[in-house]
């Protein structure tokens, strides 16, 4: 018997931990449910959502194929190696396979697995899944990881014009076991139900992700480069979710956009292009979490930056987190993650840039915020464009960058459809004053607030803290 010890892999198809597993011989899969190590990730409760309906439909297309899934519970991934090896004697396992995780956390419950099961005598097999490239297989001419994405990205292209990541062999049906599915978990203490309109907004299952998938493709991709950037558009593929739980794999997007871009990875449509630098910004932050492990321990990348006066702001972080800063495009961009789970890509870059840098509030702060709202949370992910935004990451902006949020809603929702949207007490505005309403300062008395930092002084405020470092 083998087995398939899903993670952030919540698939059939193109998985190959699953495909090498079925290879080998009758195979189950588990999936441990850890609610004690997602509070301490900070995971959010619309994610956890995410992943059991996810795993809702996982089991159905599992049981076509007449594998059954089982669902075990620790509390933590310190109880993960015996938990696995408690199913593996049970069921009298030979071999447990399991797609790669990256972070330190995942690493270590992974080398602890795997020392228990070898110990029995069980043997034990870790995939590349998550990524198009292993890390590791793109590195400096001395030998180090990329610290800029510009190069990663060109060594990127260079391996992958050599040899793609071929898609896993599909699984065919088994033989039945006679094991029986265990039932999907409703929910778990301290992990509240999202709102129904959020789980409207994000279906579960493999056919829904491949669906907006080939919509993208088909619909969008060609003006993804404008499109992009205009939130008020669905000019993105929002596939975000999907891939962070694994429930369509990076392979099959690149695949698909490459057979639609007559297998070109750099020429050609260029909003097929654009997208394949998305995929690769994605690639590169998982790199960063394996080459320099501090991201993963709530460390900026650029070590003297941790000398930065953050400030102590209780009041002006609450008023961030609930979208009334009195700037339209901030409060819409933060009701909107309130209310999603989602937030749009340069709306992320904007929020992040006002609260480290007009507000001068910590990074980590926001990280933190961020993953316990959004259903696609990926650690790499989110701390690579916090510490990207925040100037103390690889890659930075450079510091004295600092994104003006009324001239980028000016430039990006032009209109205020975005920020009407999401701010139903500016709808009567024209769209000049939507942007900068202004208002009396009494959050009581008046339909939306007074800016909390003045644009200009901030930014100096900000400008001297970094300046001070260089000195």
């Amino acid at each position: 018997m083998q087995l398939i010890w899903l993670r952030t892999d919540l698939r059939v198809e193109d998985n190959h931990a699953l495909s090498a597993a079925c290879a080998h011989g009758p195979t189950i899969a588990l999936w441990l449910a850890s609610p004690g190590q997602w509070q301490a990730h900070d995971d959010a409760a619309c994610k956890v959502d995410f992943w059991l309906r996810n795993l809702q439909a996982l089991r159905q297309s599992l049981e076509r194929l007449d594998i059954p899934l089982l669902i075990r519970q620790v509390d933590t991934w310190q109880q993960a190696p015996q938990a696995v090896l408690e199913v593996c004697r049970h069921y009298k396992v030979q071999g447990v396979h399991w797609n790669e995780e990256y972070g330190v956390n995942e690493q270590q419950r992974d080398a602890r697995t795997q020392a228990l099961l070898h110990e029995a005598g069980i043997a034990a097999q870790g995939y590349l899944d998550q990524l198009l490239l292993r890390p590791g297989a793109v590195l400096t001419r001395s030998g180090h990881y990329f610290q800029v994405f510009g190069q990663f990205r060109k060594a990127c292209l260079e391996h992958l014009r050599l040899s793609l990541p071929p898609l896993a062999p599909r699984v065919r049906r088994q033989a039945p076991t006679g094991i029986a599915s265990d039932p999907i978990p409703q929910g778990f203490p301290g992990f509240a139900a999202p709102m129904r309109s959020l789980r409207e907004h994000w279906p579960a299952g493999e056919n829904e992700a491949q669906r907006r998938l080939t919509r993208f493709i088909d619909e969008t991709v060609e003006d993804y480069p404008r499109l992009r950037d205009l939130p008020a558009r669905t000019g993105t593929s929002q596939l975000s979710p999907y891939l962070a739980a694994g429930v369509i794999s990076p392979r099959h997007c690149l695949h698909a956009a490459l057979l639609s871009n007559q297998g070109e990875l750099d020429s050609g449509n260029a909003g097929i292009q654009t997208w394949i630098n998305e995929l690769l910004w994605r690639e590169f932050y998982k790199h960063i979490l394996v080459g320099y492990p501090q991201v993963a321990r709530h460390r900026a990348f650029r070590a003297h930056t941790e000398a930065l006066p953050w400030r102590d702001a209780p009041e002006d972080l609450e008023a961030w987190k609930a979208g009334r800063t009195g700037f339209p495009l901030i409060d819409a961009a933060m009701r909107q993650l309130l209310h999603t789970g989602w937030m749009h890509n340069r709306l992320r870059m904007v929020v992040a840039m006002f609260l480290s840098k007009n507000l001068l509030i910590d990074w980590r702060l926001g990280e933190r915020h961020f993953m316990r709202h959004l259903i696609d949370g990926d650690l790499a992910a989110n701390n690579g464009g916090w510490q990207w935004s925040a100037s103390t990451g690889t890659d930075a902006v450079p510091y004295f960058r600092i994104f003006n949020p009324i001239s980028q809603s000016r430039r990006f929702d032009p209109q205020g459809q975005f920020i009407r949207h999401w701010l139903p007490e500016l709808e009567g505005l024209d769209d000049k004053a939507v942007h900068e309403p202004g208002g009396s300062g009494d959050l009581f008395a008046a339909p939306y607030p007074r800016p909390i930092v003045d644009l200009g002084n901030s930014r100096a405020r900000a400008l001297a803290a970094f300046q001070a470092l260089k000195g």
